[in-house]
């Protein structure tokens, strides 16, 4: 097996840059959305910048996922719009999240294992070069909390297996994320009260039981190829409530690194903090930040707000109903929301339709539900749009309009919105200057 290293790839200059005093970083955006795609590709268009872009294992797997895509399959979708974007193929980047035996605990280890080894291998088959490894989990026959060492070979087996799977594709060698200090894949199941960040010694053990377990396995010569740490700095959010950063509370954790050469830390469930917050959170090592839900709100808000729009300017007949379309699609298939979202009928609908958690996001792909987003962009696009409208309902984008800095589509205005929430990730990954202050 070629160790290798990682020379040359953004990553690695990426981090090298970080860890020598530079207040740089990178945004991973996790989702699946063509929307989302085509708006973090623009973004790094406009930017210069590469683009990172994520599959989560209950989003992408070897039978599909919840999304129906395979690894080879987003790919071909992240890649084709690129093409279609004419952004260069070499400034994606792809990267697989909490690979591991995430979809089938509700197996044996051993089962839940070998298919854990055949998702890792289809993503490094695939060509995705930023590789999370993740079995922090427990199966069936598992105890409820596994030990570090368990977690650490488990990820030794299924780093061998990436490796195996990188020399028969003859592909760029992968960059690898160890670390599960995070809420599940698609964030806190439940209302929060307190979080706290990664004891430092917790963090600690992290490393050293990885590094013996990739050195019991013959892998330590792969060590310098991992390059980030999955800890909680303190951030998450809920239904309701998002928890900022309070950088006072991780001086001690911010230590761990000082004697690690290649690694810095990677942030899950970013969404939503505030533009200071995000800056602060790449000051102090972490170096990756992980954005998806917040993204998929933004659109929801984009879509929902040209769903108004449409009902002053369409009659009834042809309105695309967007709103109650997903609402009814909502309640007859309950499975992503309803172990979620409690309280009173009023409750649960306001959270099926403006929750933080989204868990809306699941049923974009519904075909009763992208046949009325369909049908509300194509309406708009017939009818125009009135500037008061925009400035009524998007007035950010209305700001733009005037400033000559977008138009008046409908496919505009949502893809401006959902850069709306990656803005803010550029600017504290040091890669955009641009600032857009409200209405402008």
């Amino acid at each position: 097996m070629n160790a290798g290293t990682l020379a040359g790839s953004p990553l690695a200059e990426l981090i090298t840059r970080h860890k020598a005093g530079a207040v740089v970083g990178i945004y991973s955006v996790c989702s699946a959305h063509p929307t989302i795609v085509r708006a973090a590709i623009t973004q790094a268009a406009a930017d210069g910048s590469h683009v990172l872009i994520e599959a989560t294992s209950n989003q992408v797997d070897q039978y599909g996922g919840y999304t129906g895509m395979r690894p080879a399959d987003f790919r071909s979708l992240v890649l084709g719009i690129a093409d279609e974007e004419e952004f260069p193929r070499d400034r994606v980047i792809l990267g697989g999240d909490h690979l591991g035996p995430n979809r089938w605990q509700d197996r044996p280890a051993e089962v839940a294992m070998a298919e854990a080894d055949v998702l890792i291998a289809a993503y490094v088959e695939a060509g995705y070069t930023k590789i999370h490894l993740d079995c922090s989990m427990s199966c069936a026959d598992d105890p409820p909390t596994l030990s570090d060492d368990v977690v650490a070979g488990r990820s030794a087996r299924l780093l061998r297996i990436a490796e195996d799977a990188a020399e028969r594709s003859g592909g760029v060698l992968p960059a690898y994320v160890i670390g599960t200090e995070v809420p599940v894949p698609g964030g806190a199941h439940e209302t929060l009260d307190a979080l706290t960040p990664t004891p430092a010694d917790r963090a600690r053990a992290t490393i050293a039981a990885h590094r013996t377990a990739f050195a019991a396995a013959g892998l330590d010569a792969l060590w310098p190829r991992v390059i980030a740490l999955v800890v909680q700095p303190g951030v998450e959010f809920d239904h309701v409530n998002v928890f900022d950063y309070d950088r006072t509370a991780t001086v001690a954790l911010r230590g761990v690194l000082d004697d690690e050469q290649h690694l810095v830390f990677e942030a899950h469930s970013t969404d939503y903090q505030r533009p200071e917050q995000l800056r602060e959170l790449v000051e102090d090592h972490w170096a990756i930040l992980k954005v998806g839900p917040g993204l998929t709100f933004a659109m929801r808000e984009a879509l929902f707000s040209l769903a108004r729009i449409e009902k002053e300017l369409v009659e009834p007949p042809s309105q695309s109903g967007l709103i109650e379309v997903v609402e009814r699609r909502m309640l007859a298939e309950p499975a992503y929301w309803q172990a979620y979202y409690h309280g009173d009928p009023t409750a649960q609908r306001t959270a099926r339709r403006y929750s933080y958690s989204d868990r809306l996001r699941y049923y974009w792909p519904d075909p009763e539900i992208d046949a009325a987003r369909k049908t509300l962009l194509d309406n708009l696009d017939r009818v125009g749009i009135p500037l008061p409208l925009i400035s009524q309902f998007m007035p950010d984008q209305y700001g733009r309009i005037r400033a000559g800095l977008l138009d008046t589509s409908p496919d505009a205005l949502v893809m401006d919105r959902v850069r709306d929430a990656m803005r803010p990730y550029a600017r504290a990954c040091g890669i955009s200057a641009v600032h857009y202050p409200d209405g402008a």
